[in-house]
């Protein structure tokens, strides 16, 4: 049973196999503080060839990890969270760089969280644990990598910071690094400065070698056969490579393109190669003759722009697509944006609520692709993972001390690269057309990057591209998104593709993004610079005070007054202590409505004309249970009156107080 334990942090850091789940693949037990986490790899082949690597992590943070029991109706465990969903996201982009291109099994990762205590990080633990795991399995696979948390308090970069220790951090980062380099970057910042965001992540390299040391001493005894990559046949390659680039050179050469119409002449074109090839090999795996179309398709696109300096679309390697902007698109929100970016487009809207700090939802249709789908369905991993990035992107520019909290909504209307940066773009913008006092604007940008690599796996050439097309993400090494403002970073993601980014390759992609962030916010800033003053339908924040003896009257029964002035006029009512009441109303028009019906009820009703202890007959109008009572409406019934309640300020009627055998009056 083989056993490890390293100190990269100065506090013990243990990885255990062989203990646990000894039927998977592979298996690994990660342990720091009293965190532990069980993290499985099963493998099998495929029926047929694949051209993806069906890759399935499924990260779980049970309640019974933290001694809890569910709190739900059926007192079980439910389906993921939106914090389980993103975490499988960064363990599976941290993994999935360093497998072989043709690799031909199917792959299941599972991170079982056993204990929490609160402190220790048990995402990051999860990677660790993941890249053990797939090491001692039978899979094909160019690790390990390692994984730490950068936080930035108090001046100095901390690695791992504990849970306490981050509430106060201005940089919470998780970097993935292999011996190549980086494989993954995950994170925000409190705007903090372009290059102390490169050093956090040179940091954290330095301190993921130090865990793949550790990992490889664990596996470097494994017994595991290793699965063999699908071979490549040579013959039917370079046929498949010379029937395709002839067609494809010209496609990417002819600048009159957009999306669609180049994905049309691509499709026909390799219809026509296919039937080419078919001829030729008549015998051949269509799954696999496809595989080998798609990575002459690759190959083409990056070596044209190698070649030419220039991409697809007509733009050099540092140009920005065509960007226009406008605010207050829709007039009865508070805010509303519209950010176009070449053939991406997003609206943004935003509204004033009270349930929590700052939130960003992304909503991503499928005619944003001209797709079919079901509308309303569950939102993908991809959504919330976009949803997230954004959100982290805008929320350092929302000042601490706002009356109420705010939530933008994102919708992309059209996409091609870049959604999730283009919603940082649209929400600054919506933020500051609602008249929100940002600290300052924000805006996002995606970098690509195109290399040349040795047989040595070493990168001889390299291409940088700010501000990536849908078709740059697909063909090329890296996705770095990063969202910022003049002054600093508030948010990064990167997904790379190759087997590590070395740091002055990071470093290059940094000063892109900030050159981008800057020429994007000179774009924005033509439409609005400032937050607005005199937006009249703001959401509005108002103390209420009455006479304590009056409260009743505003308050109801169980509520009810409460309940139907928000219904009414769409005022939240919040008692803050017997005779002060706080008001939060969508805008000054539904504050004032609102404040006249509190007042209505307020108000003194002059008592009626009627003799105190008297009977009268009334006429019932409604009942709430009239079985229960024996009357029903229409019913007329004799009462007996006995003035006005002096807090509400009703009529006070009881049919009870008949059974007194003294009878002053009678009145009809």
């Amino acid at each position: 049973m083989p056993n490890n334990l390293l100190k990269p942090i100065d506090r013990d850091l243990t990885i255990e196999t062989g203990k646990l789940a000894k039927f998977a693949d592979g298996a690994a037990v990660i342990k720091q503080g009293e965190t532990s986490v069980l993290v499985t790899v099963v493998s099998k082949s495929l029926s047929q060839p694949s051209s993806f690597l069906p890759l399935t992590v499924d990260y779980r943070l049970k309640a019974a990890a933290a001694g809890r029991i569910p709190m739900n109706y059926f007192r079980r465990e439910r389906g993921p969270t939106d914090n389980e969903i993103l975490t499988s996201r960064v363990i599976d982009r941290s993994i999935r760089p360093l497998f072989p291109e043709d690799c031909q099994r199917e792959l299941q990762v599972m991170c079982n969280v056993l204990a929490v205590d609160g402190e220790n990080d048990p995402a990051v633990l999860s990677i660790n644990a993941a890249s053990c795991a797939t090491a001692l399995s039978l899979m094909p696979w160019n690790g390990p990598v390692g994984a730490v948390r950068v936080g930035y308090i108090d001046g100095k970069i901390v690695i791992n910071p504990q849970r306490h220790e981050l509430e106060k951090s201005d940089i919470n980062l998780i970097v993935a690094s292999s011996l190549q380099g980086v494989v993954m970057l995950e994170g925000g910042a409190n705007i903090v400065s372009y290059d102390l965001m490169k050093q956090a992540i040179n940091t954290g390299h330095i301190e993921n070698m130090k865990i793949i040391q550790s990992i490889q001493q664990m596996t470097e005894n494994s017994t595991k056969a290793k699965s063999t990559p699908r071979e490549v046949q040579d013959e039917l390659w370079k046929t498949v490579y010379n029937v395709c680039s002839k067609a494809f050179y010209p496609i990417f050469n002819d600048h009159t393109h957009d999306k669609f119409s180049r994905d049309a002449k691509v499709k026909t074109e390799i219809e026509k190669a296919t039937k080419v090839l078919l001829e030729i090999y008549p015998n051949v795996d269509r799954e696999l003759l496809n595989s080998y179309i798609q990575k002459c398709f690759k190959e083409v696109f990056r070596k044209n722009i190698f070649k030419t300096d220039k991409r697809c679309d007509g733009r050099g390697l540092s140009d920005l697509r065509n960007i226009s902007c406008s605010v207050d698109v829709l007039k009865p929100l508070h805010g509303s944006s519209l950010f176009q970016r070449g053939q991406t487009q997003v609206i943004g809207q935003e509204s004033g609520v009270k349930e929590k700090n700052f939130m960003l939802h992304y909503e991503f249709p499928p005619y944003a692709t001209n797709e079919i789908g079901r509308p309303g369905a569950a939102l993908a991993r991809r959504e919330i993972g976009h949803g997230a990035l954004a959100e982290r992107g805008l929320r350092p520019i929302i000042p601490d001390n706002l009356p109420f909290s705010l939530r933008v909504t994102s919708e992309v209307l059209e996409s091609n690269g870049s959604s999730s940066m283009a919603s940082v773009c649209g929400g600054s913008l919506a933020l500051m057309d609602a008249g929100v006092p940002v600290k300052e604007a924000a805006a996002g940008v995606a970098i690509g990057l195109m290399t040349k690599i040795n047989y040595q796996g070493e990168t001889i050439d390299h291409r940088i591209l700010t501000d990536l097309l849908g078709i740059e993400d697909y063909c090329g090494d890296m996705d770095f998104k990063m969202a910022g403002t003049r002054n600093g970073i508030t948010a990064i993601q990167a997904d790379i593709k190759i087997e590590g980014l070395p740091l002055k390759i990071v470093s290059k992609a940094i000063d892109a993004g900030k050159s981008g962030i800057v020429r994007i916010l000179d774009i924005m800033d033509t439409v609005i610079k400032t937050p607005r003053q005199d937006k009249k339908n703001s959401p509005v924040k108002e103390t209420f005070v009455i006479n304590p003896k009056k409260r009743g009257r505003i308050m109801g029964f169980g509520g009810s007054k409460i309940r139907e002035l928000a219904q009414k006029t769409g005022v939240q009512m919040s008692p803050v202590d017997d005779s002060v009441f706080e008001l939060f109303a969508p805008d000054s028009s539904a504050m004032e409505e609102g404040k006249a019906l509190l007042n209505s009820w307020l108000e003194e009703k002059p008592a009626p004309d009627m003799e105190f202890g008297a009977i009268y007959t009334v006429k019932i109008l409604e009942v709430e249970d009239a079985r229960l009572l024996g009357f029903k409406p229409g019913d007329e019934i004799q009462v007996k009156y006995f003035g006005n309640d002096p807090t509400s300020g009703q009529v006070r009627l009881s049919r009870r107080l008949l059974l007194s055998p003294s009878v002053s009056a009678f009145k009809s």
